[in-house]
């Protein structure tokens, strides 16, 4: 649960410019401040149902911009090939890390 909490907060800073000013405020009480479907509900005056299906397409709709766009998946193997990055250096291994600057431009 915690894994995929943490991709969906990832994709919603990615892509929450697309939202609707709704979905954003729902994502945002739900995934950032932590808040229950019932007090969403509340907030909102609508169903719980309502707010739970909300926040079930607005995931669908964030993984389909991940689909197309990627840009999750870019930021993942940017850092991952930062870290190795910084152990090649660090290890003083030139030709690593000409290659994984290499593979770091071909990102683009």
């Amino acid at each position: 649960m915690l894994e995929k909490t943490t991709r969906i907060n990832f994709l919603f800073d990615f892509y929450q410019e697309l939202l609707t000013p709704k979905q954003r405020n729902y994502m945002e009480l739900y995934y950032l401040e932590d808040y229950s479907l019932g007090e969403i509900s509340e907030t909102f005056d609508v169903s719980r149902q309502a707010v739970y299906d909300n926040i079930r397409r607005t995931e669908a709709m964030l993984e389909a911009y991940e689909d197309k766009l990627h840009l999750y998946k870019k930021f993942t193997a940017r850092t991952d090939l930062l870290e190795q990055m910084g152990r090649a250096l660090k290890e003083n291994q030139t030709s690593t890390l000409r290659e994984l600057v290499d593979s770091l431009k071909e990102l683009d």
